[in-house]
């Protein structure tokens, strides 16, 4: 689907997955209407998940330009507007259905006619509850199913709004049963929405439940991975049938894991501009609120911004390191100032060198390029504050022990003699330190040395739970323990570290070892590498599928070093011609509890 057109985006298409999102939303969806409206004016009616998919995707002007003069909330009260044709763009569940007909029903209803768009397939029964009211059947427009109930918080990522995930897959009570079931449910009509709107047909990948012994049963909490990829690959089985030109061989590929694949990754410090920001800013999501000058010399005013993808600046440095974006900045404002004369006479006049603070302050007074150097300016200001905090809290000193534990360069000694030493660490830094700590030896924590441990810090009550919850979901990652008698001869002592270094690879920035354990998956998969009795596949490669490496590998293809999936993360579009012969291939990997992120992967050869 191009930008003016219906068509579909097979064939070639380098828009952001954001933009996919949006184009649907309003051409394929608002648009769509105009041929069968008489109502050149419109009423979009929205519920309050629906709502955010649309606010994440378009900004108002989009939707007005597209002919929508009110936006509604379906529950809230609205006036009549007999005169006017309205959108419904809402969840396919019961109660929707039910404002739906109160709604259109009856000899008064609220508009003139209405154009309906299920962001899921909705149930047979349902589709027979609206067939069954005779008075509302002349007044749809259309009865459609988007396949859009995803929410794209940035051009390669989204989420399905499950902040309570965690629990309700991990709770083993009877009331939770229902929740469990509930949210994989969901969970699965969500991912494969993604994959409706894009026109992709993946192979499905997922983490197979693990059990210690054979005498062990499988729970509720190993399924999670599976029942999800069973959700999703029964989606795109009736996708093949229901949705014209989607495709029918596999066109990309969807690895499903959950979070006990990697414990450590949402609790060690990240050191990126973009992960430092949400950690140590006090954001509501993308939105940052600073402190401004007033524009008529009185007190300072506080103005809110988006961190985005409209934001060029923030664009090009979210996953540089911190100590990397901050160079980046300063060179940014001396360029800026060394291709201006003003700013130029006003620093001979000043002499010495100047700071970024400076250079800040001398740009702001040249109100003529304000609206160019807003964005820097802002970025300076962040970076400073960052740095500051990062100093104020010994960050440093944290997340070079948090690094030391994981690979196997620190121990229990220097935890305890840290905790001891540094009194100026935030009680939540220590209950991450921990949490990691945990995480890596469960069986620690097992008699009262974890309570100790928790004691040294000073941990609460609450903070105790956390991190004994913690060893609870890596209880099924123990190590295992050696059984017979074995003779050590070597006399220096061997490192044993929760996660190996990455041979090959050297970065300029200090604490920058760590790397989520998905990049290696990904990698794994890009190569056909996955480990056979770790993941399984719903569907086997169709003969047809470009771009895949078999087990059947070249040796130049086997022996080609692993690359660092950081340094690809702001690449080109992920969106590749179908069949192209360019080295790509489409990859897609989804953690149950977390962010879903889409990445491009390029296939090594």
């Amino acid at each position: 689907m191009s930008l003016d057109s219906d068509s579909s985006s097979q064939g070639g298409d380098n828009r952001s997955f954001r933009q996919i999102t949006r184009d649907r939303l309003l051409f394929e969806m608002l648009r769509s209407t105009r041929k069968d409206s008489k109502s050149a004016w419109k009423v979009l009616i929205m519920d309050k998940f629906t709502v955010k998919i649309m606010s994440y995707s378009c900004k108002m002007a989009d939707i007005t330009e597209e002919g929508v003069s009110l936006v509604e909330d379906l529950y809230k009260r609205r006036q009549p507007l007999p005169s006017l044709d309205a959108i419904y763009f809402i969840q396919p569940t019961k109660e929707n259905i039910v404002m739906f007909l109160s709604d259109m029903s009856g000899r008064s209803p609220l508009y003139k006619k209405a154009f309906v768009f299920f962001s899921s397939p909705i149930q047979k029964d349902l589709v027979a509850q609206i067939k069954k009211d005779s008075s509302v059947l002349p007044r749809i427009g259309a009865l459609s199913e988007m396949n859009l109930e995803y929410i794209p918080i940035e051009s390669q990522g989204f989420v399905t709004d499950h902040e309570r995930a965690l629990e309700e897959l991990f709770c083993e009570s009877a009331e939770g049963f229902n929740k469990y079931n509930a949210c994989l449910n969901a969970m699965a009509t969500r991912i494969s929405t993604v994959f409706a709107s894009m026109r992709e047909f993946p192979r499905v990948h997922y983490r197979v439940a693990k059990t210690i012994d054979a005498s062990t049963m499988t729970t509720l909490r190993d399924m999670v991975p599976t029942k999800i990829a069973a959700g999703v690959w029964n989606y795109l089985s009736k996708y093949k049938t229901s949705i014209p030109e989607f495709p029918q061989t596999e066109t990309c590929e969807l690895l499903i894991v959950d979070r006990s694949v990697d414990q450590i990754a949402p609790i060690i410090h990240e050191w990126t501009y973009d992960a430092m920001c949400h950690d140590l800013l006090c954001m509501d999501g993308n939105k940052y609120v600073h402190e401004i000058p007033s524009k008529n010399g009185s007190a300072s005013e506080k103005k809110e911004v988006l961190l985005d993808d409209h934001d060029p600046v923030w664009l090009e440095l979210r996953h540089a390191h911190i100590a990397d974006a901050s160079e980046r900045l300063h060179d940014k404002m001396t360029h800026f100032v060394s291709k201006n004369k003003a700013a130029q006479l006003h620093q001979a006049r000043t002499g010495g060198e100047l700071s970024t603070r400076d250079l800040q302050k001398m740009v702001q007074a040249l109100p003529q390029y304000s609206d160019q150097i807003d964005k820097l300016s802002l970025h300076v200001e962040i970076a400073g504050k960052l740095n500051s905090i990062i100093r104020e809290q010994c960050l440093r000193d944290v997340g070079q022990l948090e690094q030391d534990l994981v690979f196997g360069d620190a121990g229990t000694k220097e935890l305890i003699n840290f905790l001891r030493t540094q009194l100026g660490v935030s009680r939540e830094n220590k209950l991450r330190l921990l949490m990691i700590y945990a995480a890596i030896n469960p069986e620690k924590f097992e008699s009262d040395k974890g309570t100790k441990l928790m004691q040294l810090a000073g941990l609460s009550a609450d903070d105790m739970i956390a991190v004994n919850n913690m060893r609870s979901l890596c209880s099924d990652t123990k190590k295992p323990s050696g059984g017979g008698f074995t003779l050590k001869f070597d006399v220096h002592k061997k490192k044993h570290g929760y996660r190996k270094e990455r041979t090959g690879e050297e970065s300029a920035w200090a604490l920058s070892r760590f790397y989520p354990v998905l990049e290696e998956l990904i990698e794994k998969l890009s190569k056909g590498e996955l480990p056979k009795d770790e993941y399984n596949c719903m569907n086997d490669p169709s003969p047809s599928f470009h771009g895949l490496p078999t087990t059947t590998t070249s040796s130049s293809a086997r022996t080609s070093p692993a690359h660092s999936m950081r340094s690809r993360r702001t690449g080109g579009s992920w969106a590749r011609p179908r069949g192209s012969d360019d080295g790509y291939s489409r990859f897609f990997y989804v953690t149950v509890g977390m962010r879903y992120l889409l990445h491009d992967v390029r296939i090594l050869q």
